[in-house]
């Protein structure tokens, strides 16, 4: 299994690390910091290097046996089997995906309402709502911006199993339950505000959020709304 260093600590930029398997274009290492696709938010991009070359990571996921597997561009070169490289995120690309997903949960605070999917991008976020209400966008965004200047404390903890299953109402999320089978399960805590399984990478505070709003609200179905979000930087 490949060490998950974005699992501790989301703003490790970079690291190094020694290349377990190399298959065709992708390469897989002992411990990364890209975060690989899942839960709605995009595999990190960045670069790969080493002492006698560099590429570029075009995208970052889960191989069949649970390692993580970086990407390499078409065509770029690759490192070999038990070299050391060193791996850099596009920082500024994971920190968006850092607020936005943050700003979901603060979303999913106001609107509380079961969540049938999601989806998370550097230019814009939504969240679909199991409900026939319509949405009020000025009082929502409101609402949204007042939780990100009120500065809550963000963190992650782990629970076991046994203690989620006796605590079922932490799960938000109607059609995608937690990974399990490792025996335990994250928790993203945003404090007074939202307490729910989630294995994404997030802010230290809410107030690195910033300018948000919401954008356009989608009726996706009788019993579906898709509420969209933007960062304004």
């Amino acid at each position: 299994m490949t060490d998950e260093l974005f699992r501790s600590n989301s703003y490790m930029k970079n690291c190094d690390a020694t290349v377990v398997a190399v298959d065709e274009a992708a390469v897989t290492v002992d411990r990364t910091v890209f975060y690989p696709l899942g839960g709605g938010q995009p595999g990190d991009t960045g670069t790969l290097s080493w002492s006698s070359g560099s590429a570029a990571i075009v995208d970052t996921r889960y191989g069949d046996d649970g390692t993580i597997v970086h990407v390499i561009e078409e065509g770029g070169s690759l490192p070999g089997t038990g070299d050391t490289v060193h791996l850099e995120l596009d920082w500024e690309r994971r920190y968006r995906h850092m607020r936005m997903h943050t700003a979901m949960h603060l979303l999913g605070s106001i609107l509380q309402y079961g969540v049938t999917g999601g989806n998370i991008s550097a230019e814009k976020s939504r969240l679909d709502f199991d409900m026939e209400d319509t949405v009020d966008k000025e009082a929502v965004s409101a609402a949204l911006q007042a939780l990100v200047e009120a500065d809550h404390a963000v963190s992650c903890r782990w629970i076991t199993e046994e203690e989620l299953d006796a605590n079922p109402e932490l799960v938000r999320t109607m059609s995608v339950q937690p990974p399990r089978g490792k025996g335990k399960v994250r928790l993203l805590e945003i404090e007074g505000v939202d307490l729910q399984p989630c294995g994404g990478t997030h802010l230290n505070s809410t107030a690195e959020v910033g300018a948000v709003r919401i954008g356009k609200v989608e009726k996706k179905g009788r019993r579906n709304r898709r509420v969209n979000i933007h960062l304004d930087d």
